[in-house]
């Protein structure tokens, strides 16, 4: 959980810190063609491999496919659908969750310090 939110907290100095940049950018790298897991304001998720983000800290997912709550539209409580390439802007994002390993983990909080 606490590497979820140093994650987080990394991708969204990204877009907005100009200190520090170069291990930014580092920590970003790391997480190059990982799969990730974005939450969006409206409750729908988001599960691609991560693309790229840029400055202004908006996601690219590639191979996307969004999970949102049916409700009681459908007898599943989640329906999902394949998007492919994405865009998820930065001011619509909740929570991100990178796929890795423990030993990447730690690297991450490494970094981060």
């Amino acid at each position: 959980m606490e590497t979820e939110q140093r994650t987080q907290t990394s991708l969204n100095q990204v877009g907005t810190s100009e200190t520090n940049g170069s291990s930014l950018v580092g920590t970003v790298k790391k997480l190059l063609f990982r799969q990730m897991l974005v939450g969006v304001s409206d409750g729908r998720f988001f599960l691609g491999t991560f693309y790229c983000i840029d400055k202004q800290g908006n996601i690219i997912l590639q191979d996307a496919v969004e999970y949102r709550n049916t409700r009681h539209s459908s007898p599943s409580p989640m329906e999902q659908r394949c998007l492919g390439l994405i865009l998820i802007p930065f001011s619509c994002r909740k929570s991100c969750h990178v796929d890795c390993s423990i030993e990447e983990q730690l690297s991450l909080l490494s970094l981060k310090e």
